[in-house]
């Protein structure tokens, strides 16, 4: 069991915020939106996952409300992001479902198990919202289906456009249409990302 921070955790988020700064001069900076209102080929609320408890969640019972899907990493330049998401998981309620999915695709920043990953949320920023269970965001043969969808226009209607690091956001609307991608560099409390879930 390692739930508290290690040293380089720690260092980590005292950096955050400089880290995210100098991220937005970059493509961790990226904001794409569905500016034309394209409607998914495929339908999101076909989609389900696993959370690291076990649960299975069908996407389907998020109909009528915002979804944000962020993959996510314990030893990242932008973990501290997860006190973030949960001051806006707190603010928005239960007009948005948020959603982590801890993977380790980026500089093997998420070697954690899955009860370590949820141990280390809940000790170190307190997170009540849903842990999915680890696995893959970026493109290849392992990806997870949800992460499939997000990345391929056959299925959302307009966006190809993988995670660019850890923390990359997806939001969806209430009517399960993929509306912004937001790089690891915007904040969720940025003014830009909290009119998008609003």
């Amino acid at each position: 069991m390692r739930p508290m921070a290690t040293l380089q955790q720690r260092i980590l988020r005292l950096l955050y915020p400089f880290t995210r700064k100098l991220g937005k001069l970059s493509k961790n900076g990226r904001v794409l939106s569905n500016n034309k209102s394209i409607s998914p080929k495929k339908s999101f609320y076909n989609q389900q996952t696993i959370l690291s408890t076990g649960q299975e969640i069908n996407f389907s019972a998020f109909s009528g409300k915002k979804v944000l899907l962020v993959n996510t990493a314990s030893n990242c330049g932008y973990t501290g992001q997860y006190a973030e998401l949960q001051s806006l998981h707190e603010r928005m309620g239960n007009k948005l479902a948020i959603i982590a999915f801890p993977a380790n695709d980026f500089a093997e920043q998420e070697r954690s198990d899955d009860k370590e990953i949820s141990q280390f949320c809940q000790v170190n920023y307190v997170v009540t919202f849903p842990i999915a269970k680890k696995g893959v965001v970026v493109k290849n043969e392992k990806q997870q289906p949800v992460f499939n969808w997000l990345t391929n226009k056959n299925a959302n209607g307009w966006n190809d456009h993988a995670p660019d690091w850890n923390f990359s956001k997806y939001i969806i609307d209430e009517k399960g249409n993929l509306t912004h991608y937001f790089g690891p560099s915007i904040s969720p409390l940025d003014d830009k990302f909290l009119k998008a879930v609003k």
